[in-house]
């Protein structure tokens, strides 16, 4: 089980959503989990109904089995001030060089201190460890970046190298790297059934391998229920007798069988859905054996249908658990 475990995925598949899930579903058997979120859209905060998160670790939710799960909002600018704080000792200057503008400046200036800040705290929570030597979390999860962003987020290495190279910050980022790229870490991806997303997966999976970061799972998120096989749209829905149909339907009491009945104007818009359905299928059904194929474990999540709350959080962290994620 990898402790830092990354949450990426194309905008719209709900990797946000995932990550808030996967933190649920690995905080089982009394384990603290930390989720954290590095994009500041207070998107957890939502997931848990609870009030914006401030820039320090807290209790959000408790887990079957007693586990707990403490979420934290990073911010580069804070988290620049701690970074000078633990290696230059500035305290109030710090505190002086933020009411400046500097901190602002130097994150928005060189973008890859930014990164080495957020990956640098994740990497911290990961190492960190109590009084009597245990870890504070059994595992860390972070909701990252998307897809297309994501590895040179993780890769802070190079994104520093024309920024220091040596000092503190040089040596920040050859810690967080040695994080990143050990068997502590797994970036895991999340998709939807559709061609773009599975495409941007695919990218993102080279992308990463070529860049020496270890590519965990693949999660397919909202998938439809299956209302109709394979087999049974095999027999050719377009040959279905449409006078059966209508008979059916006035069996179930809906209309009259009567020629020009209600049952009969209903054969055509249902025909036209169930082929709608068959494309649609066919689609899912090619995009899954694409996602087969990148050879990574593959779990699906189910759309719900009464939409995203906390209940249906709860939900997803069972599935995940059932398929052996946890």
């Amino acid at each position: 089980m990898s402790r830092l475990q990354v949450v990426s995925g194309k905008g719209g598949t709900g990797k946000t959503t995932v990550a808030a899930a996967l933190a649920l579903a690995l905080a089982t058997e009394g384990k603290r989990t930390l989720l954290v979120e590095v994009e500041g859209r207070q998107g957890i905060a939502q997931l848990f109904e609870t009030e914006a998160l401030p820039y320090e670790e807290r209790k959000i939710a408790v887990a079957p089995g007693g586990g707990e799960v403490y979420a934290l909002a990073i911010d580069p600018e804070l988290a620049l001030l701690d970074y000078l704080q633990m290696f230059y000792k500035l305290g109030g200057a710090g505190r002086a060089l933020k009411k400046l503008g500097a901190i602002d400046f130097a994150t928005t200036v060189a973008p890859g201190l930014r990164d080495v800040l957020l990956t640098g705290k994740a990497c911290e929570a990961v190492r960190r460890k109590d009084k009597s030597g245990r870890y504070a979390y059994d595992c860390v999860v972070m909701d990252a970046p998307p897809t297309g962003r994501i590895t040179r987020f993780l890769n802070v290495n190079d994104e520093v190298a024309g920024l220091a190279k040596i000092g503190p910050i040089h040596n920040q980022a050859q810690a967080v790297m040695r994080v990143l790229k050990s068997p502590e870490t797994a970036v895991h991806l999340v998709t939807l059934l559709e061609e773009m997303p599975v495409q941007e997966t695919a990218d993102g999976i080279a992308e990463l391998r070529a860049a020496q970061l270890r590519v965990g799972r693949v999660i397919v998120n909202m998938v439809r229920p299956e209302l109709l096989d394979e087999a049974e749209l095999e027999l050719g829905l377009d040959r279905t007798p449409r006078t059966a149909i209508a008979k059916s339907l006035s069996a179930a009491g809906l209309g009259g069988a009567r020629k020009g009945g209600a049952a009969e104007r209903l054969v055509d818009p249902l025909l036209g859905q169930a082929a709608e359905y068959a494309e649609r299928f066919a689609l899912e059904r090619d995009q899954r054996a694409v996602l087969t194929g990148f050879g990574k474990p593959l779990h699906e999540l189910p759309l719900l249908a009464g939409g995203m709350d906390l209940a249906g959080l709860y939900e997803l962290a069972t599935a995940l658990r059932k398929q052996g994620i946890a």
